[in-house]
């Protein structure tokens, strides 16, 4: 498939932090932006602020369990979700489905054959065609994945493809902190050998077309000693 740098992350609401750690590594390695929730609470808010491509639930989850996450996200969206649990009840299924959940996978599972899942459902999906993604705004900077262009002032900044993905990245997760090699793994194409400092090289004129000061950004922020990062949202 296409790699995923004009959509929207991948949402995992997940409580156990190691299962939660593992899954993101795992679609990252495959190009994906992923986002992580710990609990159904936080799951929906993220769900609204980052309009997620794709949401992989746990069931068993604190605040708001994971069929209530389903219920809420249906009622307003048709976002794929892959359901995560460590129950193999067909009733536990059948619920799952009936909130038009579009597939399952119980605890322990392979992280590889989730992310092959993840792949097909989006296949499918986009074969069928997808709805129109909401524009990502902050203050006077806005970027409009469907036309994959970004305005400032309401004006037009001509970015390169790998200056229009890094901000995809940076905008969809709005105050994630991402090293230079997450970040590089989401620009390089496979089997490319590419050293982590052109992120900085990318960063910097990045910055130049989108801040009033490219001395002092109040968009793109670095994180000293780790990475960037974007602005907390507004």
């Amino acid at each position: 498939m296409d790699r995923p740098e004009a959509m929207g992350p991948i949402l995992i609401v997940e409580d156990d932090r190691n299962i939660a750690s593992l899954v993101a590594t795992y679609l990252e390695r495959e190009g994906f932006n992923t986002i992580v929730a710990h609990d159904g609470e936080q799951g929906l808010q993220l769900a609204r602020r980052h309009q997620p491509m794709f949401v992989v639930l746990d069931l068993m989850l604190p605040k708001v369990d994971g069929w209530a996450v389903c219920r809420q996200l249906r009622s307003y969206s048709d976002v794929p979700i892959l359901m995560l649990t460590a129950r193999g009840e067909e009733v536990d299924r059948v619920l799952g489905f009936a909130l038009s959940a579009d597939d399952y996978v119980v605890k322990p599972f392979s992280p590889r054959e989730l992310v092959e899942r993840v792949k097909a459902i989006l296949r499918r999906t986009r074969s069928a065609g997808h709805p129109s993604r909401l524009p990502l705004v902050h203050e006077n900077l806005v970027l409009d994945p469907d036309r994959q262009q970004v305005t400032l002032d309401g004006q037009p900044v001509e970015l390169t493809p790998s200056e229009y993905r890094l901000l995809h990245i940076l905008m969809t997760s709005r105050g994630r902190v991402f090293t230079r090699q997450q970040l590089l793994n989401h620009l390089q194409d496979r089997g490319q050998v590419v050293v982590e400092r052109v992120i900085d090289v990318h960063v910097g004129k990045l910055r130049r077309k989108i801040e009033a000061d490219a001395s002092r950004p109040r968009f793109i922020l670095t994180v000293r000693g780790t990475g960037y990062r974007f602005a907390d949202p507004t």
